[in-house]
Order: structure tokens, then sequence, then C-alpha cells
């Protein structure tokens, strides 16, 4: 649902009726991950897709139905070989959408309100929802915020909106989505309700060090991305507004002192291009100690040796050194400022994803990977 916030949120703001349709379990090869949705409002205009095509067509049909009656709904599509013309996944996966009806007299319309402006802001919230259940649990929802209480509530029990608060608060603070198994009187046990906790966090990070001619290209991609740029060098010549326009922020100053000050966590990139061990030691001596999601480095074969040794005499670990990524970048015999960066962010989006950088084209494995959790975004 929060890949579709904005949009989402004016329609409650000008207090339109709509039905949102989310991904609520995965299975296979299926295209779209927990939480992707689509959604239908009362003149019919659509936005957001589950399936990228596969399924829009009935999923539409479902939100329709769903603003007539106002129950939530939720089926299963998925492939079928006994009847080619059925409406499934031709990838071969399977999943299971909720259907809830937002209108103006839904008794969640509040929360999703709330939830759909503080994702449009970047605020950092999480929603959890009954998404298998007794029907009339379908679709209650409860908002949480890392402080403060939370609103709504699921139905039933009143420590079931106990519990649902505590796991939405700890996969809001690891900016996760998941489902999550919880009994009716709140306890977790297996059989009684799954709820989708969607995290809506602020983008994650990306701190290029050196403001070289492949940097601006790296800004490029790494906002295609999704994520929050910095560009960072002590050279105040070179890091400048003008020449990193699509940066969010470009800093002056000494690469490991600025690392040492700024928040990062453990979804941040951290992409070193300076190839300069004046720079490039004192940086990764600090980044390399940093519970950040990736550190690379930019250099040839040659630099890289040296620049090991160097962190070595540093103090820092074989375990520590395993983690640094040099040569950075994917093989992809690329030459050019945009391929260097395109195979810089193909190894990020592969760490990231736990793919191996193969080519499909006999691979013989899944294309996409099962998995209830989307660190995403």
């Amino acid at each position: 649902m929060f890949d579709i916030a904005g949009e989402l949120r004016r329609w409650a703001a000008e207090g339109r009726d709509f039905a949102v349709a989310s991904v609520v379990s995965v299975g296979g090869s299926a295209p779209r991950g927990l939480g992707a949705a689509l959604a239908v409002d009362g003149e019919g205009t659509a936005i957001g897709s589950v399936s990228g095509g596969c399924v829009e067509g009935a999923v539409y049909d479902l939100c329709v139905q769903a603003l007539q009656d106002g129950r939530a709904v939720r089926e299963r599509f998925g492939y079928s070989d006994e009847d080619a013309f059925a409406v499934g996944l031709t990838c071969g996966g399977i999943i299971d959408v909720l259907v809830t009806p937002v209108r103006a007299d839904a008794p969640w319309r509040a929360v999703f309100a709330e939830a759909l402006t503080a994702a449009a802001e970047r605020r950092p919230a999480a929603v959890a929802r009954v998404v298998e259940g007794p029907a009339e649990l379908l679709g209650n929802a409860l908002l949480v915020r890392p402080d403060g209480p939370a609103e709504g509530g699921l139905g039933g029990h009143p420590d079931l909106d106990r519990t649902a608060a505590a796991e939405a608060r700890a996969l809001l603070d690891a900016g996760r989505t998941a489902l999550v198994g919880v009994w009716e009187d709140g306890s977790h046990c297996p059989g009684g309700l799954t709820l989708l906790v969607e995290s809506s966090v602020p983008p994650p990070r990306m701190i290029v060090f050196g403001a070289v001619d492949f940097a601006a290209a790296l800004v490029r991609a790494g906002k295609f991305l999704g994520y929050r740029v910095t560009v960072c060098d002590a050279r105040p010549v070179f890091a400048t507004a003008a020449r990193f326009p699509e940066a969010d922020e470009v800093v002056v100053g000494w690469p490991h002192r600025y690392l040492r000050g700024t928040a990062t966590d453990a979804r941040t990139v951290l992409c070193v291009l300076t190839h300069d061990a004046k720079f490039d030691v004192p940086l990764l001596t600090e980044a390399l100690r940093m519970p950040v999601a990736f550190v690379g480095a930019m250099g040839s074969r040659r630099t890289h040796a040296d620049r090991t040794r160097r962190l070595r005499e540093a103090g820092l670990t074989d375990r520590e050194l395993a983690r640094l990524r040099s040569p950075i970048g994917l093989d992809l015999g690329a030459r050019t400022p945009e391929e260097t960066a395109l195979s810089i962010t193909a190894e990020i989006v592969a760490a990231r994803r736990g793919g191996t950088g193969t080519p499909l084209t006999g691979l013989g494995t899944p294309i996409h990977r099962e998995s209830l959790v989307d660190t995403a975004a």
C-alpha cells in the first residue's frame, strides 16, 4: 500500500471512497512482493499494480465489488495448467490479495488516512492488518509509530492489539514488511490469525565519497533506485551542488570525519570512489566497523591490494576486511561513467536481494527468490 501512498493520501484528503488490493502472501516466482498494491476509486480510476499486469483486471473487479458491498475479501491467484485461459500468473507463482474497501463509513478509514499521510511525508509508521482469519476481522488495521500509542484496532481480545503493536514496532525498527502469526487472544501460537505488517520508513541512504567524474552517474542511478544520496569530498572545488544537481546533499569535509558524525543504519550503502589512500584508509577503517548494508571501493587490483595492506596495518581484522567489496561493481565490461554506475548499483541490488549476478539464461533457478520480507524501502 505504501508504494502508492502519495496518490492514496490525495484521494483520502478529497473524501473519495476507494478500495485497496494488497499482496498479502507470495509463493514461487511472483512478480511483486508483500504490500504491493492496486487501488480503485469510486469513479473507476485505478493506480498501482499487484502483478505487473497478469491479474490486474480480475483484481480491479474485486475492488469495484468491495466498494459496492463494503466487505473485505481475500483471493488467491496462481497459474492453471488445466485452463490456459484462467486468470492467473503466467510466471507460475501464486499470490494472495486482500481487497479492503476504504469508504467513508469504514472503521479503518482514519487509520489508513493517518498511515498514508505518514508515508507520503516520509515519517516512520507501520500498519498491521488482519489478512487471514475470521471474515469479520479481515481488513481491521492498527497504526503504530516509533513512539506514542497505537491507533485503530484489530478487533477481538485486547491483548491482540498489544501483541500486534509490539511486533509492528520491531519490524518498523528494522524497516521491514512481513507476515506475523498470532492467536486471537494475542498469544504467539500457530493456526490463528495472520497479520501483514507494512513498514514505511525514510528512504535508505547512499553516501558517495569522492566527487569524481563517475560520481555524478552513480548519484543518478542511486536516486533511480530510491536512495537518498549524499556526495562527500574534502575538496571544495569539486564538491559543489552545481556538479551534482541530483544529489540530495553535497558535503565538503574529510570523508571519515563526516561518516563518523552522520546518521547511518543497516540499509545504508557506502561507495568509495576516491581511490586515494589518504582518504580511503581512514574512511574504510570507520566504514568496515559500522553495521551498514554495503561498503564498496573503486580501484584497480593493485590499488585494492595496497589498500588492503594499509587497512591491515590500521588494525582491521580479516572478518572486517571480508565486508569490503573491491573493486566495486559487477563484471559488465563497463567503461563509461554511466556503465560503471550500472555495474556498481547492480552489485548493490544483488547484495541486497541475495542475487548472484549470474546471467538468468540457462541458470535454472527461480527468477524471484521466495521471501516473506522486503527490506527495500
